[in-house]
């Protein structure tokens, strides 16, 4: 769209008309450097140990603001998001990832359980949850949907 400013006889040849073009090439570089940056970090959110879900039939509630994951692999391994840990420094290791701003008492500790763990194993999991002051805990299961 271009409009001149000024019609007077001579003068016409210096006037410059009026550019009101959008220039889109720096939308689209922001729009791409937003975008490799999406796809950088979103691999880092999701939790990577492997795990086979039993199905849920449950409706899905609502997350806390960063919730907590500990996986129970078939073979006894126990994790806390993605670090390793062993039952016996299980609340420790815990409490050192919560960190001090967060409360034990009210944090909710997701259990992401495989469905060939043996029962023993996770009632170790949950007997040491509760001795050290973890009480809410929710179970997570593969949606059927």
């Amino acid at each position: 769209m271009a409009a001149k400013l000024s019609s007077s006889g001579g003068a016409d040849r210096y006037q410059e008309e009026q550019n009101a073009e959008i220039n889109v090439t720096p939308f689209v570089d922001v729009m791409l450097v937003l975008l490799i940056i999406f796809m950088v970090a979103a691999p880092m959110a999701a939790v990577t140990v492997k795990v086979a879900l039993p199905p849920a039939v449950a409706p899905p509630g609502t997350n806390p603001p960063k919730p907590v994951y500990i996986s129970i692999q078939p073979n006894g391994n126990i994790y806390i998001q993605d670090r390793r840990t062993d039952l016996a420094t299980l609340g420790d290791d815990l409490r050192s990832q919560l960190g001090e701003s967060r409360n034990p008492t009210k944090e909710r500790i997701f259990i992401r359980g495989d469905k060939d763990v043996l029962y023993g194993d996770f009632m170790g999991v949950m007997n040491m949850l509760q001795d050290n002051g973890f009480y809410s805990v929710a179970l997570v299961g593969e949606d059927q949907n």
